[in-house]
C-alpha cells in the first residue's frame, strides 16, 4: 500500500516551511519510534502523536510503546526536508497501515469520550463515530463539540 503522505502549506507559515502530515493505523513499531525520539535521533525529529486523543498525547512526548494510531507531522525547515525525503523516511521506519489524512479517518480514531473529558465538555451531546447524512443532528452535535473545543484550547493554550 502506498503511503498517503499530505504536505501542506500553512497560511501563516512561509511558503518554503510546508507541513508534511502521515496518518497510520495498526502500527507495530511505536516502542522503537518513541526511543528514538528520546535518543534524540536527527533522523526521527517528527511529531509522533497517538492520534486517539492528540492533545493530550502530545504533552506525553506523542508516542507511547502501545500506539497503534498515529499522526506523523513533519516541518520543513530546510531545503533538504521534502515531499520525497520526508515519504522515503516514513516508508524505512514506521511498520503500520498508512490511511488517509482526512476528517472520516481521524473520526474513527478519536475518542470522543477521552476528549470530552479532558475539555470539560461532559455536557454536551457525543457525535456519532461516523458521520450519518440520514441524521443531521449528529454534524450539529460534532460542529459545537470541535467549535467548543477549540476555544477550550484557545483559553488554556494547549
Amino acid at each position: 500500500m502506498a503511503l498517503k503522505l499530505e504536505t501542506i502549506n500553512i497560511p501563516h507559515l512561509p511558503a518554503s516551511l510546508p507541513v508534511h502530515v502521515a496518518l497510520y493505523r495498526n502500527v507495530q513499531n511505536s516502542a522503537f519510534l518513541r526511543q528514538q525520539l528520546l535518543a534524540g535521533n536527527a533522523e526521527f525529529e517528527y511529531a509522533f502523536i497517538d492520534a486517539s486523543l492528540i492533545a493530550e498525547s502530545f504533552r506525553k512526548l506523542g508516542i507511547a510503546d502501545s500506539t497503534k494510531d498515529l499522526l506523523i507531522v513533519k516541518v520543513s525547515v530546510s531545503p533538504e526536508i521534502t515531499h520525497d525525503s520526508v515519504a522515503a523516511q516514513l516508508e524505512s521506519s514506521v511498520e503500520g497501515t498508512s490511511v488517509p489524512f482526512d476528517d472520516m479517518t481521524l473520526s474513527e480514531i478519536s475518542d470522543i469520550t477521552k476528549i470530552k473529558k479532558l475539555y470539560k465538555l461532559g455536557a454536551l451531546p457525543s457525535p456519532a463515530a461516523k458521520p450519518d447524512a440520514s441524521q443531521p443532528h449528529q454534524d450539529e452535535a460534532r460542529r459545537r463539540l470541535e467549535l467548543s473545543m477549540l476555544g477550550a484550547i484557545a483559553l488554556r493554550g494547549s
